[in-house]
């Protein structure tokens, strides 16, 4: 997926001259009234028209995209945000839990395509549930996914157990694994569906769309998202840029790519070292040296945030390009701050694992700069649902310190400052309901 020249990963281009695209965006909500057809019921498919790199006919759905984006008083409140202002967009009700599965969609048709009959992919979870379940469901070809040692939650890891892939568990963490898949998928010709993938990244794209329908087509300010391997980073950049680009909209709204601390590589090389698209002309060899100087020091990943603990994303140069389009920033927040955060959005209804509240964690620490203002629109990626990662919840909520300590307190949370504790009673009804009146 990169090119045999430069070594630079591949990119979907469209001539779109060539290609039926609506003149104005209101023009998919007429495939909602279709949605007995698989293609218009999907939150990929029906808005082929903007990723038509296969015919429709072709194209593989397991009913991905029926997401949620709503606002949220209580986390608006939080992030210091007016409001009505700050809307949650909710991945998690994809049906293997997480965003993954609208670039695995893409990717899986673009797979049904080429004939691939195996499909691979490294994950610290949430791809490998992704990729395992198309697999299953759709019986097109079979699933080999590679993880790295005690890198994957037992939520995520049990997906692709159920779901029948076979799993390959090294020695190392998720760079490691990355490494390996895709020497094994070039030497066993087996089909790669990590990011690296530039159909992944179409699929992806559908995210912001969805986005912009939940808005009666009217563009945010501000766009947040986790960042990991910076494939939705890179996907939201090239969705805005070539809606733009199609007259679709007026504007582009603003990035901003939230790292976890423990897996800050986007961070150092963006906001300290000074990387930039520079218009096409990255500098590289910066990013060359940061990596030379991690393995030289034997530095890791280390985030409680396990779907981002990744320190060589491989999408590095298209996420700097989406940043240069979007007037993008970075941010860094502590596993803290993620817990605090992943804690708002529990109590405000919505349950998502630690990655996906660096967004809203981001959020707050931009209003404070004074990046983000406060009657701005801002809409935040949750990525994954409460479910993957359930280990982390409950340390973060428990009574028990041991617990807490060994969880959290190895990365450095000190506390929980929006604990929800369970209160021990003895079994005695009188003592209950005086727990009762208590604390209810």
């Amino acid at each position: 997926m990169a090119c045999d020249r430069c070594g630079e990963l591949l990119d979907v281009v469209y001539n779109w001259d060539r290609l039926h695209v609506p003149d104005s965006l209101k023009a998919f909500e007429e495939k909602w009234t279709r949605r007995a057809n698989p293609h218009c019921f999907s939150g990929v498919w029906r808005f082929h028209e903007l990723l038509p790199f296969a015919p429709l006919e072709q194209c593989v759905t397991v009913g991905e995209g029926q997401t949620l984006l709503v606002p949220s008083e209580g986390v608006a409140k939080y992030t210091g945000i007016k409001p009505g202002r700050l809307y949650l967009q909710y991945e998690g009700m994809n049906p293997s839990g997480s965003f993954k599965d609208n670039g695995m969609s893409a990717a899986f048709t673009h797979a049904r395509c080429v004939g691939a009959t195996r499909a691979a992919c490294a994950s610290t979870g949430n791809t490998s549930a992704s990729l395992a379940l198309y697999c299953s469901v759709t019986k097109l070809m079979k699933a080999v996914i590679f993880i790295g040692s005690g890198k994957i939650s037992y939520g995520k890891l049990s997906q692709a157990l159920d779901f029948g892939a076979l799993t390959v568990q090294i020695n190392g963490d998720f760079d490691d694994a990355m490494a390996r898949v895709k020497e094994v998928s070039r030497e066993l010709g087996i089909y790669l569906v990590n990011s690296v993938n530039p159909f992944r990244l179409e699929g992806q794209k559908t995210i912001m769309f969805r986005v912009l329908e939940a808005l009666r087509w009217e563009v945010p300010d501000w766009i947040v998202v986790p960042g990991g391997n910076l494939g939705n980073s890179s996907a939201f950049g090239k969705a805005f840029h070539e809606l733009h680009q199609l007259g679709l909209i007026d504007r582009v709204p603003r990035l901003a790519v939230i790292n976890a601390a423990g897996a800050n590589t986007l961070y150092e090389l963006v906001e300290r070292q000074g990387l930039h698209w520079n218009d096409g002309s990255p500098d590289l060899e910066r990013a060359s040296r940061y990596y030379d100087e991690m393995d030289a020091t034997g530095r890791r990943a280390d985030t409680i945030a396990s779907a981002i603990e990744i320190n060589r994303p491989v999408n590095l140069s298209k996420c700097i390009r989406a940043l240069e389009w979007c007037d993008g920033v970075v941010r860094e927040v502590t596993d803290e701050q993620i817990m605090d955060a992943k804690a708002r959005v529990g109590a405000s209804g919505l349950g998502c694992e630690p990655a996906s509240a660096a967004s809203v964690a981001g959020v707050k620490s931009l209003v404070a700069e004074g990046i983000i203002a406060a009657d701005q629109r801002v809409v935040c990626v949750l990525t994954g649902h409460q479910l993957k990662d359930p280990t982390a919840t409950v340390a973060y909520h428990t009574t028990d310190q041991e617990q807490f300590n060994k969880v959290l307190g190895s990365r450095g949370v000190r506390r929980a400052a929006f604990a929800n504790r369970a209160v021990a009673v003895p079994n005695n009804l009188d003592e209950i309901i005086k727990a009762i009146r208590l604390y209810g």
